[in-house]
């Protein structure tokens, strides 16, 4: 790992609950819920995808859900733009209502790619949900249909987000700085 330090918070532990029930909101007033399949792309929707579903049941929607692990990233903090899939989903998508949940949407790939191979499944509709929406990173057209945040082009870890896997347990998203600067 390169030398680091863990910087501003940018989003507060309830910054990000308030959010999460707004966007709850959004998802239950604009999905079916006959057919709904939630899916989170691993690692790093995980927490973003809990807080989502539990909030569900007082709207009645009761989703399937589902994981994907993509992986563009490595151990860096670039995306390659390449993506490939390290782990697969189970569930029959055929006719579903799917929501794909990323912790954040940067170069676009990596959403691209998921919403772009559950329609190929048969998904009736693949709607997107990103907690972080960072625009300045991105190579591919793509808008998230649910945003929790727009955020600067740092690098940021915490509720999910990681560096090198360390820092999801983080209950807030902070920046990551790296250089001498840190010492």
């Amino acid at each position: 790992m390169r030398p680091h330090h863990i910087r501003d918070i940018l989003f507060t532990r309830e910054q990000i609950e308030q959010r999460v029930k707004t966007l709850i909101e959004e998802i239950a007033g604009s999905c079916e819920a006959e057919n709904l399949v939630m899916i989170g792309i691993l690692r790093g929707s995980f927490i973003f995808l809990a807080d989502l579903v539990r909030g569900f049941e007082q709207h009645d929607l009761h989703p399937r859900i589902d994981f994907i692990t993509l992986a563009s990233y490595g151990s860096g903090t670039e995306s390659s733009g390449s993506v490939r899939i390290l782990h697969d989903t189970n569930e029959n998508l055929a006719g579903a209502d799917v929501v794909v949940v990323d912790d954040i949407l940067d170069s676009g790939c990596t959403l691209s790619f998921a919403k772009d191979l559950f329609l190929k499944r048969g998904a009736r509709s693949v709607r997107t949900c990103v907690m972080l929406d960072k625009q300045a990173k991105r190579t591919v057209e793509i808008k998230a249909d649910y945003t929790g945040f727009p955020v600067e082009d740092v690098f940021v870890v915490g509720y999910g987000l990681d560096y090198d896997n360390r820092y999801r347990e983080l209950p807030h998203i902070a920046e990551v700085t790296f250089g001498e600067q840190d010492r």
